[in-house]
């Protein structure tokens, strides 16, 4: 994620609509699991929701890592804070990637996690009131 520059912000006039990732909504364990807090996602949906700019959330649910009970209604919290929340999309964490990462030599972090299931979601579902 890059800062809101006076030309980043001039982008974002010419958008119709912004799909944002948050990877993790708790910034210490956004950290832990993609390298990076998630400060600058967080400002970002703000900025857009300051402008009314249509967005969509997506969240990826992997589970023991981003489907805790108080993540989510942190994350519920901060999605009902903002006022251009169009969509929220669950998606669900799968490791059809991972020979991509034994190919190319690299440790695979979430080799141990199993695949999100349909009754992940609807818990998710449940818990965000969507």
């Amino acid at each position: 994620m890059v800062d809101l520059t006076d030309k980043v912000k001039e982008i974002i006039d010419l958008c119709d609509l912004f799909l944002l990732d948050i990877k993790h909504i708790n910034s210490t364990k956004c950290k832990e699991l993609v390298g990076v807090p998630n400060e600058k996602e967080l400002a970002f949906a703000k900025y857009l929701s300051s402008i009314n700019k249509p967005m969509w959330i997506r969240q990826v649910i992997i589970p023991s890592i981003t489907d805790n009970e108080d993540d989510l209604i942190e994350l519920k919290n901060f999605i009902s804070s903002l006022n251009n929340v169009q969509k929220v999309e669950l998606l669900k964490y799968h490791d059809m990637g991972k020979f991509k990462w034994d190919n190319l030599g690299y440790k695979y972090e979430l080799e141990n996690i199993p695949p999100a299931t349909d009754d992940d979601i609807k818990r998710v579902k449940e818990l965000l009131e969507i």
